[in-house]
């Protein structure tokens, strides 16, 4: 038995901002638009929902991750728009990764990383 999809949803205090941000910025293609809902597909088989619950807001241990080739590039996308970076890009031999961290419009926290490892392509 296993999975088919993997969707990571977020509350959002903005629904028009944090359009924005995923679908501009990130440049995330929007699958569902559920009205209070948005769906973005993130990779083959990955998806991040945000929706509409200020409420909500403030789940702290929560880090999405988008593995990509091109860390340095998407740091460059990412600030020029005016995202807040919260730790630039840096190699940590001790995870065998390359990444930087950021926080999007609702204070959640997102990396985007480079597995050094060859194999990890293998993996997904």
């Amino acid at each position: 038995m296993s999975f088919d999809d993997q969707i990571t949803f977020l509350p959002v205090a903005d629904l028009d901002r944090s359009a924005a941000f995923y679908g501009d910025t990130l440049g995330l293609p929007l699958v569902v638009d559920q009205g209070d809902c948005l769906i973005y597909r993130a990779a083959a088989g990955a998806f991040l929902g945000v929706c509409l619950r200020p409420e909500r807001l403030g789940a702290s241990g929560v880090i999405i991750t988008l593995v990509t080739q091109d860390v340095d590039g998407w740091h460059d996308r990412i600030t020029t728009a005016g995202g807040f970076c919260e730790s630039p890009p840096a190699s940590h031999p001790e995870y065998g990764i390359y990444q930087a961290f950021y926080r999007d419009p609702d204070g959640h926290l997102f990396e985007i990383q480079r597995f050094d490892d060859p194999e990890w392509s293998q993996l997904s």
